[in-house]
């Protein structure tokens, strides 16, 4: 009886320490994924957490920052990339990673079921769209009631003597929003001359430029401006939850970009990425992505949301990306050449 005591509690240790040894091993083959993104911060969380539902061997270090800020720290890392990943950047940046041989050519699992402009058009796609974000502007009715001003209703509108001193737009070598806002103009007015003419003009009545996209809309929801350029999402949002906005659509249309996604060439985690990256394109993921925005990649996901302009979808401009994305450098240099007197410090 004592020998069978003895041998039972020997057991009963070796199952409790081949236990904790499997747990160690599962523990060490846990995979730590490094992902640059410009999502907004308050999204961060919840897309981890739903990815993690179904890949719980899989967690997401985030390293997050403005479009223009990720866009120039990938840039500069060219040569030793510290991401794996990049789960939300904008499609004109990703255009200019993928021409610097930056980004593992990479075909996820059912990419056939999105809306191809969301796609890559490359014969294996460097990247996926997620979402789009729209250009508008939002408009404080109150605050602008207090120096007498009346709702604009196209770009030009915004040159007016009566709008000086109560605009704030993105800077767009910070933000995305910014850079779609400029490359925009430079289509609706003009590439060579006439869209730097508006923003010489516009520049008269910009109080101040953000690092932000979505702070313009913020800063009139809060009644600190009356007139924010940020983006439809955002503006709808806030008058959601109780901020006295219009959201404007100007007349010559709106410019717009995608979230898109894609794997870090050089990744010494691919298979983990590639994982990653057939999750982000589901339909899981965009129902996801449509609590955030009105536009995603998968059709037929997109419910209508609260507060967003109706005519919006139908103003946004054809919008060449290949275009803006192979003339950013240039239209960034310049516009700080011309603008960035008026910029909010780092």
């Amino acid at each position: 009886m004592l020998v069978n005591q003895k041998a039972k509690r020997s057991l009963i240790a070796w199952i409790a320490g081949l236990t904790m040894l499997t747990l160690g091993q599962s523990a060490q083959a846990a995979t730590d994924l490094t992902v640059y993104t410009a999502v907004e911060a308050e999204d961060l969380a919840r897309y981890a957490a739903e990815f993690n539902k179904d890949h719980p061997d899989i967690n997401i270090r985030w390293v997050r920052d403005s479009t223009g800020i990720v866009t120039a720290k990938l840039l500069a890392e060219k040569n030793n990339p510290q991401a794996d990943v990049i789960w939300g950047l904008a499609a004109t940046s990703l255009l200019l990673l993928k021409s610097e041989g930056m980004l593992e050519p990479y075909k996820p699992k059912g990419v056939e079921k999105l809306d191809k402009k969301f796609v890559d058009k490359g014969k294996v796609p460097t990247w996926v769209g997620m979402d789009a974000w729209v250009a508008s502007i939002c408009y404080n009715t109150v605050e602008a009631a207090k120096y007498n001003l009346v709702p604009p209703t196209s770009w030009t509108d915004l040159l007016k003597p009566m709008y000086k001193g109560h605009l704030i737009m993105p800077n767009p070598n910070s933000s995305g929003t910014g850079f779609l806002d400029v490359s925009s103009w430079l289509q609706i007015f003009g590439k060579e001359k006439g869209g730097w003419e508006y923003m010489d003009r516009l520049h008269k009545n910009i109080a101040r430029y953000t690092h932000s996209g979505s702070k313009p809309c913020k800063l009139a929801a809060a009644g600190e401006i009356p007139i924010g350029i940020s983006f439809a999402f955002r503006g709808a949002k806030s008058k959601a939850a109780g901020a006295p906005l219009e959201i404007i659509v100007p007349a010559e249309g709106v410019g717009w970009d995608m979230e898109a996604t894609a794997i870090v060439a050089g990744t010494n985690k691919l298979k983990a990425a590639q994982t990653l990256v057939d999750w982000s394109i589901t339909k899981k993921a965009n129902e996801m992505y449509n609590t955030g925005y009105a536009v995603v990649a998968y059709p037929g996901v997109a419910k209508p949301v609260e507060h967003f302009p109706p005519n919006l979808l139908e103003k946004m401009i054809d919008n060449d990306f290949e275009w803006a994305a192979n003339n950013r450098r240039a239209i960034l240099a310049e516009w700080l050449s011309r603008y960035d007197s008026k910029s909010e410090a780092k």
